[in-house]
């Protein structure tokens, strides 16, 4: 099965780089993502090998230390660890709380910044390590939940990227690390979406990727020095973001097109563009679904970017700026990818209300079964991009065709595209799902055999789409999706909480909203066959979700499977589980949708 050989292709993730332009990089060659060293001179070492896998890494300035972040089980309570290179590669506990979230932020050669919610369970504070001492140091616990936070050069100011008040917007905060003096950067009840905060060398300023007052996002500068905003480089018809490189001349900037993410770079003093990055076409190079942005080397001599697309596994591409030459950092043996794998074809689909939803078609590449899935991404704010996805390919190479749409509340469309869906417009993108299967005659797909596949937000819609239009879907795969949105806000960790309320509604004033949009409410209505797959410790999304669908199906004698992995969270990190749960999968399509 084209599947297995998809699934155990690796993948390598750029992470860090230091003065002496050796490399970190996350790498899964076996079967969970481990941390990597790359040598100047192109050598590759293990740095870890844990069950669980890592999260992040970064350098220790000036040393040969590594801090680590890791988890248990998919729990996403991060721990940290440091890793001396220079001894026996042994973990040694720097931050340790298992029964608290923290999230690696920076390093310098002094302290380790991290945030962590240890305090309430709900609100993130940001804490500097002090490496020789051991003491620990609050610079911001004013509230919230910083997504990001970004120190500058200089160490004087961190960015915090806070989730703020209006679903899919963040909040700017300045922080003073050395006083604590927090400066409110834009509103905290904005409809704002800011991403890729990136400082000036001096610590002047930093770009930041911002569609304030604007549907697209423009790359803005904000001067710390006198507190003003400035555009640097706008586009209305696409996202924009740039990463500024340690020379202060240059710039690595991104365009978000219809899921294609290309790099060039530009001038930083007035924008122009110097030549586009040699990358392969048709791919992300940036901006795309959990993937690091670019990172520039100390120097500025050269950027690591983490590159992907439908037919290429993220990959690390070393970008060297003097000659522009462009080099894909692999470990030697690296296998080579199927030559079968194709691009889709972009199209845009007339909805109930006169909408376009953007989809993405992949073609069957095995023999064409005549069966169409469509494959729902998570979010809702996520979106849909051109980038790798072996069960898209395995689902394509097994004679699918794939549909795969941005539906209204995905990001990478527009501020306006991605409100479409909140909170009482909820079952509009519900809606969209039945317009994308009135539409499949037009690509020649037979609506009879179409199954609908989603994992998160996308598992919701899936169960959504079986729940309140029966009589369009033949099947189903739901990963780690809500069954109810009542139950979800009610069981979800203290921290998700607080932020997933201001996207799909209040218990405390929407109770009765949130019941009606909840697939569970509508089960009586449910008869496709369903398969759902979920890990015992997602934080994010309970087990307690897949467990009451289930159990109301099988009483109902619909049939239905669930697959739980007791090793897992919010979706499959090892490899091991991915080829026992997604070749049960596609065998599942096979026997309902033939």
């Amino acid at each position: 099965m084209l599947l297995t050989t998809l699934l155990s292709l690796p993948t390598t993730l750029a992470l860090d780089v230091n003065d002496e332009g050796r490399l970190l990089v996350l790498y899964d060659g076996t079967g969970t993502r481990q941390v990597n060293e790359v040598a100047p001179d192109g050598t590759w070492r293990a740095l870890t090998d844990l069950d669980e896998g890592c999260r992040t890494a970064r350098f220790v300035p000036g040393s040969r230390k590594v801090a680590v972040e890791h988890d248990s089980g998919g729990n996403e309570r991060g721990q940290l660890s440091l890793l001396d290179l220079d001894e026996p590669l042994t973990l040694t506990p720097l931050v340790r709380d298992p029964a608290s979230k923290h999230n690696l932020v920076d390093v310098k050669a002094d302290r380790v910044l991290f945030t962590t919610n240890r305090r309430n369970g709900t609100d993130f504070d940001l804490i500097a390590h002090d490496l020789s001492t051991g003491e620990q140091s609050v610079l911001y616990d004013g509230g919230g939940w910083p997504m990001a936070v970004d120190p500058s050069p200089d160490g004087k100011w961190a960015v915090l990227s806070l989730a703020s008040a209006q679903a899919n917007a963040t909040q700017l905060l300045l922080v003073d690390t050395t006083t604590r003096a927090v400066t409110e950067l834009t509103p905290y009840d904005a409809q704002n979406d800011l991403k890729a905060v990136s400082w000036l060398p001096g610590s002047s300023g930093f770009v930041v990727s911002s569609d304030a007052d604007r549907d697209r996002m423009a790359l803005r500068q904000y001067d710390v020095s006198d507190g003003t905003w400035s555009d640097l480089m706008v586009d209305d018809e696409h996202d924009v973001a740039g990463w500024v490189c340690p020379d202060g001349e240059h710039l690595l900037f991104a365009t978000v097109d219809d899921g294609l993410v290309p790099l060039a770079l530009h001038k930083l003093a007035d924008g122009s563009l110097v030549a586009p990055i040699d990358l392969p076409p048709l791919g992300c190079a940036a901006r795309s679904v959990m993937m690091p942005d670019p990172i520039w080397s100390p120097d500025g001599a050269f950027a690591l970017i983490t590159y992907h697309s439908p037919i290429e596994p993220p990959t690390v591409y070393r970008y060297t700026l003097a000659t522009g030459e462009v080099v894909a950092m692999r470990p030697p043996g690296s296998p080579e990818v199927p030559a079968e794998l194709e691009h889709p074809d972009s199209h845009r689909v007339p909805s109930f209300d006169g909408e376009q939803v953007p989809v993405f078609v992949f073609r069957p590449t095995g023999p064409d079964l005549g069966s169409t899935v469509i494959h729902i991404h998570g979010g809702p704010e996520g979106a849909a991009m051109r980038t790798w996805s072996p069960v898209i390919s395995g689902l394509a190479a097994a004679g699918h065709t794939v549909v795969v749409p941005n539906v209204r509340g995905s990001a990478a469309y527009g501020k306006r595209w991605y409100s479409l869906d909140d909170r009482e417009r909820r079952l509009d993108s519900v809606k969209d799902l039945a317009a994308i299967h009135a539409w499949l005659p037009s690509i020649g797909c037979d609506p009879s055999r179409a199954a609908l596949w989603g994992g998160s937000y996308g598992g919701y819609m899936v169960l959504a789409g079986l729940a309140f239009q029966p009589e369009l879907w033949a099947a189903g795969v739901d990963i780690v999706g809500i069954a109810s949105l009542v139950t979800f806000l009610e069981n979800t960790s203290d921290y998700r909480r607080a932020t997933r309320e201001r996207e799909y509604g209040y218990l405390a004033t929407d109770r009765e909203f949130l019941e009606s949009a909840s697939p569970l409410s509508r089960v009586d209505d449910l008869r496709a066959p369903l398969l759902v797959i979920h890990g015992a410790n997602d934080p994010r999304v309970p087990l307690s979700e897949a467990e009451q669908i289930t159990a109301a199906l099988t009483q109902r004698g619909v049939p239905c499977r669930l697959l739980v992995y007791g090793d897992e969270g919010h979706g499959l990190a090892k490899l091991p589980n991915k080829l026992d749960a997604y070749p049960q999968a596609l065998t599942f399509l096979e026997e309902h949708l033939s």
